[in-house]
């Protein structure tokens, strides 16, 4: 592993998106590791618990850049989490404000600050259904939806600021995020804890996941380690599984059956599609999806390697024990 650029621990950092959870998680480690802890957040959104935490708060809007002025000064690695994900009911061009243009706001504050690096989360979504699993840093792009193909243009443009700006920027793509307060696979687990889940498909499509704490560690290494200006990681964790075998032991630990029977996929896709032309002009949200659907689909198993030489990256959770600690939050908080 290279060098850390780390030079002390007090070191003053931004972040984006610690509202939520990956964002979260990672400036809650800063501040435990030390380091003065800024975090942007928009004007609405509930900052207390962040601010009780220790974090410095400073109000603005990706959106918006004159609300981003000055937030980088004084600040040494910039961690860009905050995203518009896949969110519902908003125009196709709100992803691009936020994903692209946001990012380039952020950037161009970055450089008039002279920020040492800038950690910018992009996603493995950006490349789509992979065909010949597990996919590498270097393969194509091949989005597959609008916040996809903006994730796509945001890392692009980030790949830009490094060569005609010199941006000291690195970029990471985070692989199945879950862990205690992450609510993504909630319904994974109720379906299969109240009897009602169906398996589409043959369920041997790849799976890969990542626990949060071993994401968060990817992420500072990304931001330390030295050397690495202009490179891309996929941050996933130690393997992938299939479906079946994430379904049965999400079963094993809520001590429920695993699922037996297998149904056509292709005619509940297909009804998603239905749904979706009919209920969108309506702006009625679908009771179906097709990229819902597409979980029973889609191969999603990736190559961490190139993190694991250059980073010295190497996740510890394991699949059941990181299941099992999702499952013990979810009971804590009253969702199963």
């Amino acid at each position: 592993m290279a060098d850390s650029i780390k030079d002390n621990k007090q070191m003053s950092v931004l972040v984006t998106g610690a509202t939520g959870f990956t964002g979260g998680h990672l400036a809650r480690r800063l501040v435990r590791e030390g380091y003065s802890v800024r975090v942007l957040v928009r004007p609405e959104e509930n900052a207390q618990k962040l601010a009780a935490a220790g974090m410095e708060i400073v109000y603005g809007d990706l959106t918006h850049a004159n609300s981003l002025a000055g937030v980088a000064e004084n600040i040494h690695t910039v961690y860009h989490i905050a995203a518009a994900f896949r969110e519902e009911g908003v125009p196709k061009k709100f992803f691009w404000d936020v994903n692209v243009e946001g990012t380039r706001y952020l950037m161009d504050e970055s450089l008039k600050s002279g920020v040492r690096r800038f950690v910018h989360c992009s996603t493995v979504g950006v490349q789509g259904e992979i065909k010949h699993p597990p996919a590498r840093e270097k393969d194509p792009y091949n989005p597959g939806d609008h916040y996809q193909a903006s994730k796509v243009d945001g890392e692009l443009l980030v790949l830009q600021y490094i060569q005609d700006k010199n941006l000291p920027a690195v970029i990471f793509r985070p692989v199945g995020i879950h862990g205690p307060g992450d609510t993504r696979f909630l319904k994974f687990f109720r379906y299969i804890q109240n009897g009602k889940f169906h398996m589409f498909g043959s369920g041997r499509i790849l799976y890969h996941l990542t626990y949060i704490d071993d994401l968060v560690e990817g992420i500072l290494l990304c931001g330390t380690v030295h050397g690495i200006e202009g490179e891309i990681f996929t941050l996933g964790g130690a393997g992938n599984t299939t479906l079946n075998d994430f379904v049965g032991t999400i079963a094993k630990i809520l001590n429920k059956p695993i699922p037996k029977i297998h149904y056509p996929v292709w005619p509940l896709w297909i009804a998603g599609a239905v749904c979706e032309v009919i209920c969108r002009p309506l702006r009625i949200h679908p009771p179906i999806y097709r990229r819902r659907v597409e979980i029973f689909m889609k191969d999603r198993a990736f190559d961490i390697s190139k993190a694991k030489r250059l980073l010295g990256y190497q996740p510890k959770m394991s699949l059941e024990e990181g299941i099992r600690r999702t499952a013990a939050w979810y009971r804590e908080n009253n969702m199963l």
